[in-house]
């Protein structure tokens, strides 16, 4: 347990494309999760029941009801209920790119919801923002804790006290059954990173191909630390004691 780092680095993109097909059903994570906690659920034709036109959503967080249209933004967002940005703070920051982007398409941490009631939430964690419906905080503090704990991330202080707050009000509350989703997606992600320059270092030492960091945050940003000798972006400049890995 320690406070939230720095958001230095930060984006969306830090965490890959998007919704990726991370299982690989053929369709992509969005509208899996509309499939799998909508009803009387309407398909686009002739796209194999990958993309939901219309369904029905009993919205978790404000418990009302919302019929869901496609193409309608102001209705069902995807909520990570670890939020990314909370994610990153509290450790993302130091993964690689192909785990940030299992936490952003794992079932686990997805739930479809009322778009307003997300957009109120951002970043927040359960220290700064709860569900408007009491009667689900239980079960959205579990589903955190199930997160955190899957993916190794650290609580802030104030976080755990609203967290022990919640849960002390149901004891009997368990944490969830995960998805079964890897830790790592088992696609292809390439993590943004600096633009490299014929001056460059990495372009001009021949180890690290065509990819330049300037600094060891900017590895760690990228998800690419540590970096071993041949590794792209990897610079004598980010190897201090010259062992051959850098931004250890």
């Amino acid at each position: 347990m320690k406070g939230r780092a720095p958001m230095t680095g930060y984006d969306r993109d830090q965490f890959g494309p998007a919704w990726l097909d991370a299982d690989r059903n053929g369709c992509d994570t969005r509208n899996d999760m509309l499939a799998r906690d909508l009803t009387h659920l309407v398909f686009e034709p002739g796209t194999h029941d990958c993309v939901v036109v219309n369904g029905d959503l009993a919205d978790p967080y404000t418990a009302s009801a919302i019929h869901f249209v496609y193409g309608d933004g102001a209705l069902v967002d995807i909520d990570h209920v670890v939020a990314l940005g909370n994610a990153w703070a509290t450790g993302a920051f130091r993964w690689p790119i192909r785990k940030r982007a299992a936490i952003a398409n794992d079932p686990l941490n997805l739930l479809p919801v009322d778009a307003s009631a997300n957009r109120q939430k951002g970043d927040a964690d359960a220290a700064t923002w709860l569900p408007s419906n009491k009667a689900y905080r239980c079960a959205y503090v579990a589903r955190q804790i199930t997160v955190k704990t899957k993916y190794d991330l650290w609580v802030t202080p104030p976080e755990k006290s609203a967290m022990e707050r919640v849960l002390g009000s149901c004891p009997d509350q368990r944490v969830l059954t995960d998805s079964g989703a890897p830790v790592l997606v088992p696609v292809n992600v390439t993590a943004p990173s600096a633009p490299s320059t014929p001056s460059s270092p990495a372009a001009g030492g021949g180890t690290g191909g065509s990819v330049y960091y300037e600094n060891c945050d900017a590895a760690r940003a990228a998800g690419a630390a540590p970096l071993h000798r041949g590794d792209p972006g990897y610079g004598p400049h980010l190897d201090g004691d010259g062992d051959g890995v850098a931004c250890e």
